[in-house]
């Protein structure tokens, strides 16, 4: 018993200083051996557990990824109206970017990865029909009827939503010194 509690020890600190290392410095400047450095652990480690970089790299981004999904679904829960659903989405998204940035930087660290890896590119494929399903499903139903997005199926605008938030925070990142990105992100929620 002991044993396995030492093995999902190991591997969750290997996790985790993959997370760390991979958000701080993206991942083609991050070395196996820097992480079982810091997770205590001897290299041959990580290819147990994960296999190479890429599987210890897909795994960190599942992690992030279930830890994220359940955060925004239960956020975009509170409100009563689409409109205040998409404030608090909005709203997560800019403290996320304010306060934890490395999040996002793992996030599109894995957006150039998925134009050359099949499994980055399937991985980030999921985790957008994820997140339009949450937008779908908790957001757009309380859309008012006769507004002008209508004409356009529930993914189209979910997508459209969630694209807009993702080049935000995108410029965001990359033009710290811009005032004008809170209000662009702001202005998304004038779409609904």
């Amino acid at each position: 018993m002991r044993v396995k509690a030492d093995k999902k020890g190991q591997s969750q600190r290997i996790l985790m200083s993959a997370v760390n290392f991979i958000s701080q410095h993206g991942y083609a400047n991050v070395s196996l051996r820097d992480i079982a450095q810091d997770a205590g652990v001897v290299l041959s480690q990580l290819n147990y557990y994960f296999k190479n970089k890429e599987g210890l790299f897909v795994e960190v981004v599942k992690t992030v990824m279930r830890k994220y999904l359940v955060e925004i679904e239960e956020l975009i829960q509170r409100g009563s109206t689409a409109k205040e659903r998409v404030n608090d989405l909005i709203s997560y998204f800019s403290s996320t970017l304010k306060d934890n940035p490395k999040t996002f930087r793992l996030l599109f660290d894995l957006s150039n990865m998925a134009m050359w890896s099949t499994p980055f590119r399937d991985l980030l494929n999921s985790l957008f029909d994820d997140l339009a399903r949450l937008i779908e499903r908790h957001i757009l139903p309380l859309c008012d009827k006769d507004s002008r997005l209508q004409n356009y199926s529930p993914n189209a605008i979910a997508r459209m939503l969630f694209g807009a938030m993702f080049g935000v925070s995108i410029q965001t990142l990359l033009n710290d010194e811009e005032d004008r990105l809170p209000e662009a992100m702001a202005a998304i929620g004038a779409i609904l």
